[in-house]
């Protein structure tokens, strides 16, 4: 089996290629080739157990996307996208990238023809939905974005159904809840903030909240991330019907359920090193974002994500500190 990761030097794309090399097989067929692919050079693990491409450019490029599936790979992990901050801040980078860049990955496989049929899977986020909310959002309710980010990755899996639907590929559209807690130095994402009031004071470190604590999201761990995309690639495209997006399962908590998490597990000298400095702008995206959900369809094909925030703290002790809180 030879696997195409776009995306491949971002933190769950990282991650994801280090459970593939660790498993060294996707579905029950053994792995042969891995191909990574990033606006920056994307690095392979240690120890590579078959054959490793790693390459750098811009995918939405012209003629990049036939380049990047000209050995035909038989799953393709499409994480390639620029974060709901930056794709707010820059209209036409956001459209680049997040649709244009998609729509030539799709149709370059169209071009194929010749019996190519790939997995590909895509990888969406809950910005698809806006409000009002109801107080879970079901799997019945309606994409109505309010964020250039999340009108960019609806219109990503209305495509990915389409070419789906005409036999062009083997679509599977995962909408991610906020991933925390996020390990490595903060990023653009409006969403950053989740992670750094959590990630930054395990660590010794001050982090800046710039919202109130009664701010409520829907999160899952990197490693439940990772689990998505692995399962998604591997299930059975009939038992997931002609709906082929799917809301990823995850946990819903306050800011201030998160900072009592953090409590119990780090102590109060962590929960101390939190600084309040509210942030209009940060607080206007927050406020058009879901709260909470009741992903039924995703889990009924077993996806699973922790149940409570603890959980989360400790998969991120665990994986990215060592056991160790400073």
């Amino acid at each position: 089996m030879k696997i195409l990761v776009l995306g491949a030097a971002g933190m769950v794309g990282r991650k994801l290629v280090e459970r593939l090399v660790r498993n060294h097989h996707l579905g029950g067929r053994v792995i042969t080739a891995l191909r990574l692919h990033d606006v920056v050079m994307p690095s392979a693990p240690a120890g590579m157990p078959f054959a490793v491409t790693c390459e750098e450019s811009d995918f939405a490029r012209t003629g990049e996307a036939e380049r990047l599936i000209s050995d035909r790979p038989d799953v393709i992990f499409h994480l390639a996208a620029i974060v709901s901050g930056e794709a707010e801040a820059d209209f036409d980078k956001g459209y680049r990238i997040n649709l244009d860049g998609t729509r030539m990955l799709f149709d370059a496989i169209r071009q194929v023809g010749d019996g190519y049929y790939p997995r590909v899977v895509f990888t969406s986020s809950i910005a698809a939905f806006g409000a009002p909310f109801p107080d879970a959002i079901g799997d019945e309710f309606l994409n109505a974005p309010l964020t250039s980010y999340g009108t960019q990755k609806v219109i990503g899996e209305l495509l990915l159904a389409d070419y789906t639907r005409r036999g062009i590929f083997d679509g599977i559209g995962i909408r991610l809840p906020t991933i925390c807690v996020r390990p490595g130095a903060p990023n653009k994402a409006a969403s950053g903030f989740f992670s750094n009031i959590c990630r930054e004071p395990l660590a010794g470190k001050e982090a800046v909240l710039p919202v109130s604590e009664d701010v409520r999201h829907w999160h899952a761990s990197p490693r439940s991330a990772v689990q998505f995309l692995v399962h998604a690639a591997a299930i059975d495209g009939a038992m997931v019907g002609p709906r082929r997006n799917l809301t990823m399962p995850g946990l819903s908590c306050t800011v201030g359920e998160q900072i009592a998490a953090l409590r119990r597990v780090g102590g109060e000298k962590v929960v101390a090193r939190i600084r309040r400095e509210p942030d209009a702008f940060i607080q206007r995206v927050v406020a058009g974002w879901p709260r909470n959900f009741d992903p039924q369809r995703a889990l009924s094909l077993g996806f699973r994500a922790e149940a409570t925030f603890d959980e989360i703290l400790r998969v991120h002790i665990e994986d990215e500190l060592g056991g160790v809180i400073s």
